[in-house]
This record gives structure tokens, sequence and C-alpha cells, in this order.
């Protein structure tokens, strides 16, 4: 039997560095106390106290960024996700804190508003030996550092060995992660329902090297040929991973998927439209 919205369990996450985003958890708090079961609250990133309780949905209220940094602290116990926008952008995090009050009983209760997108995990080896792991939820960005010069990087799928890429680095993202640093590069746009791992080179010297789409349950291994004293991998932005010359990246699929729930009130593109002006016409006055 499904549940009602009155038995539905909720936890509500905040940003602690945005004052807005503690001031409308505050206000939600309030608001969804008479409608559903809040199981607890909490302003910071880790979702640890989360993993411990039967929830519903949790709520987080801040950006982008904060929903990828409780998505990624979730691991394997992924629960569903309502981003509520306090940042800038506001592509992940769909609802503002009035359309989430108005749409609040179909936003927990109803499942065709779930999304799934896929996550990658990320694992540094050296010499055999792991050094780091991290589920990435965007991207995993391997960029040259400081000295700045070109790096080389080997790249293999699934063991088998594809091209050495030289140049400022190298982006591996997920469909969600797409329109994120992968756009500004000139990488593809994925719709998020494609199961796929994007492969965009950053600044290549050849004219050979453009992006590349493969499977999803493909394993991507990045070989640090050459690489500078700074040469990092990003993982969403937020964690960074130093790497060494010989350093071996592997990025395939994680096991569990990012469960998110979309805004009823937008259609599918709308955020690709009206958030990135993506096709729209030239101004000719």
């Amino acid at each position: 039997m499904s549940k009602t919205v009155s038995d539905k369990r909720i936890f509500l996450l905040s940003n602690p560095d945005k004052a807005a985003a503690a001031e409308a958890m505050d206000r939600l708090a309030s608001f969804a106390a008479s409608q559903c079961q809040i199981v607890g609250t909490a302003t910071g990133l880790d979702c640890s106290r989360v993993c411990d309780d039967d929830i519903d949905r949790l709520i987080v209220l801040g950006g982008d960024g904060t929903l990828i940094s409780a998505a990624r602290s979730l691991g394997e116990k992924q629960v569903p996700l309502i981003g509520v926008n306090i940042g800038k952008l506001g592509f992940l995090a769909e609802f503002s804190l009035a359309e989430l009050e108005a749409h609040f009983q179909r936003a927990l209760c109803d499942e065709s508003l779930l999304r799934k997108r896929m996550i990658l995990e990320v694992t540094v080896s050296r010499e055999g030996r792991v050094l780091d792991s991290h589920i990435a939820i965007n991207d995993c960005v391997i960029r040259a550092g400081a000295p700045f010069r070109m790096v080389s990087l080997g790249i293999f799928i699934d063991d088998l060995p594809l091209t050495e890429v030289r140049g400022d680095g190298l982006i591996v993202c997920t469909p969600n992660g797409s329109t994120a640093h992968n756009l500004s590069v000139g990488g593809p746009i994925l719709q998020h329902g494609v199961d796929a791992i994007v492969l965009t080179p950053m600044a290549p010297h050849s004219l050979t090297h453009r992006p590349l789409v493969v499977e999803c349950d493909s394993v991507v291994d990045v070989i640090a040929s050459s690489v500078n004293a700074g040469t990092t991998a990003i993982i969403d932005g937020q964690v960074l991973m130093p790497l060494e010359e010989g350093d071996r990246v592997t990025i395939k699929r994680f096991v569990c998927a990012m469960h998110i729930v979309r805004n009823p009130l937008y259609p599918r593109w709308h955020k690709l439209v009206a958030k990135l002006h993506w096709g729209q016409q030239p101004n000719y006055e």
C-alpha cells in the first residue's frame, strides 16, 4: 500500500554557507510539520545521519553544488532528493521554496516525478595500490595544473588501448555532468535518461581528438603518462586527488543511481532552454 503524505518521512538539509538557506529551512520545517513526518534537520553537507534513517525524501536547500555534495555523501544509500534552489543557476535544484510548498504533496508522493541519474565511481591507483576512491555525480576532470605544461594521458576502454591525449587534460562525465564543465569546453549535451559516459579532451594538441560517447558499462582507465606537479583529478569540482606520473585513474559506473524529484511545473527541456538558452535565435534587431 502506498504511503499518504502524512506517512512520508523527510529530512531537511541546508547549506551552512548560505544564510538564506537556513532561513528557508526554518520556513519549510514549519510548513511541513503538519503535513508529514520530519525525521531530522541538519546544516551541513554530510548526509551520514540520513543513512541511518528510513526516509522517503531528502530535501536539500542550497544550490546545485549543495545537492551534488549531498548525493555523493549518501554513497550506496541513495534516497530521492528534492533540490530547493537558494543558489544561482538551479539546474539540478529545480524548485523554488514557493514552488515546493505549492506542490509539496506531489513532490513527496508522485513517483512519476522521480528520475534516475547515473553516477560514476572514480579510483586512483599507484603501482597497483588504491590511493583514493570517490563517486562522481557530474564528472571527473583531470587537469594539467602548475606549471601548466601539456600533459599526456593514456586512455584505455575495457582494458583496450584507445589513444594518448596531449593537452590540458580530460573530462569524463555522466549525462548529468554533460551540461557542466563538459559543455564549457565544447563537449556533447546528453539527455539525462541516456546511459552513457562522455570523454572530452581539454585543448588537445591534435586535430583528431574529439569528444567520445561510450557505453555506460564501459570501464575507462586513464594513465598519467606525463604530468605536472599540480596535475589533479577533480571530482564534481569539489574533491581533489593529486596525480603523479604513472598513476591510474579508473572510472566506471557506480552500483547505484542518484534519484531526483523533478519539478512538475516545467517540461523536460525547460532547464536547457530557460537556464542555458540553448537553441535560441540571434537578435537581429
